[in-house]
């Protein structure tokens, strides 16, 4: 499965603005690892973040467990706003 897609449907499944959400791949140094930016509207940061940043390291474990299932790669997640 794509994880970029994956990473912004939970992600649009959370914010209130749904149009101001933008998932996207950057490469990194390391060929065992992705890195994965997410920028979403500021009064949506608290949502998709969530109380302890339990929202956000739900989205890590179930992105981190895709990548397992396919390519086995260490995903890194950046969330954003603007």
């Amino acid at each position: 499965m794509d994880l970029v897609k994956l990473t912004e449907e939970i992600v649009k499944s959370l914010a209130l603005n749904k149009d101001a959400v933008s998932v996207k791949e950057f490469p990194t140094d390391n060929e065992d690892e992705i890195l994965i930016e997410v920028m979403i509207d500021g009064e949506d940061m608290g949502r998709v973040i969530g109380k302890g940043g339990r929202c956000a390291n739900a989205i890590r474990t179930l992105v981190q467990a895709s990548s397992y299932l396919g390519d086995n790669k260490r995903v890194k997640i950046n969330i954003d706003s603007f």
